[in-house]
């Protein structure tokens, strides 16, 4: 399935909006040793189809930069990067399937 092409990174109020939704949000992908491999990005997907909004931590053993890391795993999940703090990169791709009512509406 392809994904439409997406600006790397969010600004102004829509990022100000997910970073207070993802304040409280527990970091749901984990980056080890091995970086970024097919099965965290696999893993990186499928997270963001259920929760449209995530946090990725990079553990002490990941020596990639975190910049890359979020530009590289945005580029391959069609995501967008809200914020990148620390060891902590913020996600977000929105669902329009999502059959629940319960996707994200970012504000104009």
């Amino acid at each position: 399935m392809a994904r439409k092409k997406t600006e790397k990174k969010l600004a102004g109020r829509p990022a100000r909006y997910l970073r207070g939704l993802g304040h409280h949000l527990k970091p749901l992908v984990m980056l080890g040793r091995e970086g970024i491999s097919d099965n965290v990005v696999a893993a990186t997907s499928a997270v963001l189809e259920a929760h449209e909004l995530i946090k990725v931590k990079l553990g002490s053993g990941c020596l990639l930069d975190r910049n890359d890391v979020a530009a590289a795993l945005a580029e391959k999940t069609g995501s967008q990067i809200v914020q990148v703090l620390g060891k902590t990169i913020l996600l977000f791709r929105a669902n329009p399937e999502r059959s629940d009512g319960q996707g994200i509406r970012l504000p104009e």
